[in-house]
């Protein structure tokens, strides 16, 4: 038979891994530059983008294509330290949970 007590116990200690979890990945912030600082992004740990500059030079309207490449090269960029900052911050957090999508397993983001 099922231990309802421990049941509530486990979704307990869950919510509070979540919601630590969440609070962790907030502060999770990484930036990167691409074509000697023409274009620089900022992301934070849920991965959304916190802003993008973009150095008026490299804006040609002749060349749309040239900015398109270095805004795509910046966000790619700095997604790959995100995730990198995920992994190291947060994965020992959640390491042999077997638990699929959380930090330290294969396939997380």
């Amino acid at each position: 038979m099922v231990n309802l007590s421990n049941i509530q116990k486990m979704m307990k200690e869950a919510q509070k891994m979540q919601e630590k979890l969440t609070q962790e990945l907030e502060e999770i912030e990484e930036e990167a530059s691409v074509g000697g600082g023409m274009v620089t992004i900022r992301m934070n740990g849920h991965k959304k983008v916190l802003s993008i500059t973009i150095n008026k030079e490299v804006i040609n309207p002749d060349d749309p294509e040239m900015l398109q490449d270095l805004i795509l090269s910046a966000f790619n960029e700095t997604d790959r330290k995100v995730q990198e900052k995920i992994h190291e911050k947060l994965g020992g957090l959640t390491r042999g949970l077997g638990i699929p999508g959380l930090p330290g397993i294969p396939g997380f983001f």
